[in-house]
């Protein structure tokens, strides 16, 4: 006999986030990425993000954490639009709407240094033309050819 296991009850919780692609300062057709290592201990490419903070606008929030997770300056050109996705931790199931924009960089040099979570064991300039294979989330793969359009329309 099969005793029915009770539906365990997630409390729904929202979030916002915000990145995004940046542009090598030199025109280069290159974005950098972080990476973060996953549950097999490999590293997963991503596109840098975090949560505003304060009063923090989804611009404003996108730039400080381009500079926390990348170590670039950066100046945002468009917004690239948004993804929505759900996943469960613990107790919680997290519905998470992330904003993406496009960047271009100012200033600043490649590094991890400045994360305050430590979450990006990585960072690197990837060519645009490969992130289908290296982004490790078809969203953000979708959002990359955000990038790649707005690219060819310059």
């Amino acid at each position: 006999m099969n005793a029915k296991r009770p539906a365990r009850h997630l409390t729904r919780v929202e979030e916002t986030s915000s990145g995004g692609f940046v542009l090598a300062a030199d025109g280069s057709p290159r974005v950098a990425l972080i990476g973060r290592l996953n549950r097999a201990g490999r590293i997963d490419w991503c596109v840098p993000k975090g949560h505003p903070e304060g009063q923090e606008t989804l611009e404003q929030a996108a730039v400080r954490e381009i500079a926390e997770e990348t170590g670039l300056e950066a100046e945002v050109l468009t917004s690239l639009g948004d993804i929505f996705y759900e996943f469960s931790a613990g107790s919680k199931l997290i519905a998470k709407t992330v904003h993406h924009f496009l960047m271009r960089q100012t200033g600043g040099g490649l590094t991890v240094e400045n994360d305050p979570q430590h979450e990006a064991v990585d960072v690197q300039w990837f060519d645009i033309d490969t992130l289908d294979q290296t982004l490790a989330h078809e969203n953000e793969r979708m959002m990359a050819r955000g990038v790649q359009e707005w690219l060819a329309r310059k």
